[in-house]
This record gives structure tokens, sequence and C-alpha cells, in this order.
């Protein structure tokens, strides 16, 4: 609200000017409410704030969703054809098995450094290393195969 002190012919008014939208202004004189139309006046127009809308969640069938989905970086595997995937790119540090080695659900097949962090790529399954197809010091890209699981 803005309040002025007008002088119209020797006689002074408090006018306050609460609500302007367009040209008509809400304007309050020596305590009187009044609606006014003004004309030639540039009035900026209202920015409105946008409503944020949330939307809704549907109930999920699983147990322990977050645990099932981030278990471990080895939780992008494809299940069917066994292969550990990159979860995001880096730089294979370390490579702890060889090919036709026996490997336990849990244990760290190798250590990618992706963000100045080291990553470990765990086993999502028990069986052989059949396949390694990335060795330490290469520079890998998401969702590539790292090792295939038999």
């Amino acid at each position: 609200m803005k309040e002025y002190k007008i002088k119209i012919n020797g006689n002074e008014y408090a006018v306050a000017i609460s609500n302007v939208e367009d040209n008509t202004a809400s304007v309050s004189v020596n305590g009187t409410q009044y609606e006014v139309e003004v004309e030639g006046m540039n009035v900026p127009q209202q920015v409105k704030t946008p409503r944020i809308v949330q939307p809704s969640v549907a109930a999920s069938s699983q147990v322990d969703p977050a645990t099932a989905r981030t278990s471990s970086p080895a939780a992008t595997a494809s299940a069917s054809a066994g292969n550990i995937k990159s979860p995001l790119p880096g730089v294979v540090l370390d490579v702890m098995v060889q090919v036709g080695d026996a490997v336990k659900t849990g244990q760290r097949l190798m250590i990618l450094e992706a963000m100045k962090m080291e990553n470990n790529i765990d086993s999502d399954r028990d069986g052989t290393v059949r396949e390694i197809r990335a060795r330490k010091g290469d520079s890998v890209l998401e969702g590539d195969v790292l090792i295939t699981i038999g």
C-alpha cells in the first residue's frame, strides 16, 4: 500500500492506494474507500506465481522398493544374460576376478572410478566369470557390459 499527502486548492488529503489492476485502483481518501479509473497509466502486468502440483503416487506391490532398486551398482545387471553393466561413466581402476573364476553374490568384481569416487562393482549372482570386457585403465560409459557371469 502506498500512502500520499495531496494538497488540492489548499485542502490537504491523506490518500492511500491499496490495489491497482489494469486501469482500476482501490483508493482511500481521508478514510473513505473509492474505486477509481485511471486513464493513460502504464500499469505493470502482475506476474502470477505458478502453482506447483505434485503428481499422485501409485501404491507399489514391492515389499521394499528402495532396497530392491538400489541394492548395489550391480543392480544395473541384466538378469537374463548375466551381464554386469557399468552404473555410470568412469575408468576401471582394478579388476579382481579372471575368466573361469567362481563368484558368489555380493563378491567384489572390480572398482570403477566415476566422478572422482571409487565405486565397487559387485556380483549380483552366483556363477562363473565367462567374459571380462573391461580391463584396468579402460574408460567405460553408463550401461557398457563390464563382465559376463554364467
